[in-house]
């Protein structure tokens, strides 16, 4: 599989978190595998990138985590906050904008 740009990829980590946890509550090892299933292994994402994401988000309260004891395990679970909601709606704004854009030019009406 080829490599994705890093510079390209900025600021995406934190939509597809934003994303699938507006869907559900989960884990960080559990948001890994998410994000590779539902980008159809577009998106191979470490735990080293997502934990972070994860961390940061909870910093500036865009989620809430907690502790739960699943499997014998204790994980630490996060979900949405409304803040966390408003956020995804502004990326998700931004995503579709650069979307269009790009696929604009892609599509030759600049060439």
């Amino acid at each position: 599989m080829a490599k994705t740009n890093a510079l390209f990829m900025s600021g995406v980590p934190e939509l597809l978190v934003l994303r699938l946890l507006a869907r559900e509550e989960m884990y960080g090892y559990q948001l890994v595998r998410a994000i590779k299933a539902a980008s159809n292994e577009t998106f191979d994402l470490a735990e080293g990138v997502v934990y972070p994401v994860l961390h940061s988000l909870e910093v500036r309260k865009l989620l809430k985590a907690r502790e739960k004891m699943a499997e014998g395990r204790s994980r630490i679970y996060y979900t949405l906050t409304a803040k966390g909601s408003k956020r995804l709606a502004e990326l998700s704004e931004q995503w579709q904008r650069v979307r269009d854009g790009v696929a604009q030019v892609l599509g030759g009406q600049y060439a």
